[in-house]
Formats: structure tokens, sequence, C-alpha cells
């Protein structure tokens, strides 16, 4: 039961729900992921914390960037069935929309102070 409720705790979240849908639509690093959501980045570490260790995403270092991106091969098959029916729960919510406009502008290399 502690595998199911750790599921649902992750998508308890706003900011979680609204990571979640925007890796579906790229790959993002924190400043990216902060950008979108107007958060701290320990707000967002926090967050793709929680997001990682319930199996949805995975981190992917690459040289100096740590990409975010959705778990291609879950351990758990119900994280695949729960991201394949997010559009059906949140894709017309206007905030969700405005993020996947927002997402296709964001620029690490203008971002992110490395």
């Amino acid at each position: 039961m502690k595998d199911k409720t750790k599921l649902f705790k992750a998508l308890s979240d706003l900011n979680r729900l609204r990571i979640l849908k925007a890796l579906q639509s790229k790959i993002l690093c924190v400043c990216e992921i902060k950008e979108l959501l107007n958060l701290a980045n320990s707000t967002v570490s926090q967050h793709l914390k929680v997001l990682k260790e319930s199996g949805f995403i995975i981190e992917d270092k690459d040289g100096k960037w740590v990409n975010y991106l959705i778990n291609p091969s879950p351990s758990d098959t119900r994280i695949n069935s729960i991201l394949n029916s997010l559009d059906f729960w949140i894709s017309d919510e206007e905030l969700i929309i405005n993020d996947k406009h927002k997402v296709k502008t964001l620029d690490r290399n203008k971002l992110c102070n490395t």
C-alpha cells in the first residue's frame, strides 16, 4: 500500500502535475522548471525529489546539465497508465495550456548561471 500512497502523494500537488505535463513536452533542467513555475530552486528540487522517488521521472546528467525527463521504463506499470491519462484530467486547464506554450520558449542557455 505504501507504494500506491507514494504515487498519489506525487500527484497531489499542482506544481508536480505542472512539472509532469511540462516534461511530457520537453526534457528540462532545474533552471527551466524554476522559470516555468516561478518557484525557488529549493522548492523545485523538493518537487523533483518526490517525482523521482515515486518513479515518475528520472534525471540524466549530460555534461554540465542535469536533465529531468519522464521515466521511460518505470518499474511500476501503473505510472505509464497515470501519465497517459493526465491529458484527460488536466489538459484543458488554463494554467496547463499556458505552461505548454511557455515550455516551448524556455532556453537553458539564457536562464542558467553555469
